[in-house]
């Protein structure tokens, strides 16, 4: 009897550790379930961030803008209607070269006696204002060879150096085209009948040829 008692505990016992041992197998595994699907649910938080990154546009280089940092105005050279070229407090008229504005001058003062207004429509730019201009021409006429025949660079444009002047109306225009050579006042490009510069030896020998347009001028080469 006494064996027997002893068999039954020890068998007992046994039953007790496999019980034990299995208990701690499934904490175990609940363990490992939970924390992998901790790993799932922190994985699928960080993908979308990521395809976030992957899709955003990338930011087009500065050059590649059109538009300009700051508004572009008479600081600029933007030139309000009906400005004449003795408006000395408009910086498109004020910026222009003083030789060149003098001749305006005295021209505009023998027109008035005709009954013309030498009206200014465009006179000194700044860099950043030719720019602008040569942007819409290029939005207008299709192509930068296109635009060229009407706007120059910055680099290259006599209004930026305040040696041009656009005139108008085309009356004013036209009495400047018979008159302009006795002030030195020349008209340069056969397609611009309203853009003139100053040519001092006009004053004995008359203006020189028109270029066809500005793509003609080996100014606007350099």
């Amino acid at each position: 009897m006494a064996r027997r008692g002893r068999e039954r505990a020890r068998t007992r016992r046994i039953r007790i550790r496999r019980i034990r041992v299995a208990g701690l197998l499934v904490g175990i595994a609940a363990i490992a379930a939970v924390g992998y699907q901790l790993l799932g649910s922190s994985s699928s938080t960080a993908s979308p961030s990521t395809d976030v990154v992957r899709s955003a546009r990338p930011r087009a280089p500065r050059s590649a803008r059109s538009e300009h940092p700051r508004a572009l105005g008479e600081a600029d050279g933007a030139v309000p209607a009906g400005t004449t070229v003795f408006d000395d407090a408009v910086p498109g008229v004020a910026n222009l070269d003083p030789a060149l504005l003098a001749a305006l001058r005295r021209a505009a003062v023998d027109a008035a006696r005709d009954g013309v207004e030498l009206v200014v429509d465009s006179g000194w730019r700044s860099p950043a204002y030719q720019e602008h201009l040569l942007d819409e021409a290029v939005s207008k006429y299709g192509s930068e060879q296109e635009a060229a025949q009407w706007v120059a660079t910055p680099d290259t444009s006599a209004h930026v150096s305040g040696h041009a002047v656009d005139i108008g109306p085309p009356a004013a225009a036209a009495w400047l085209s018979e008159r302009g050579a006795g002030y030195g006042l020349c008209r340069i490009y056969g397609n611009e009948p309203w853009h003139y510069e100053l040519r001092p030896e006009a004053v004995d020998r008359g203006c020189p040829l028109m270029y066809a347009d500005p793509t003609h001028d080996p100014r606007m080469r350099q």
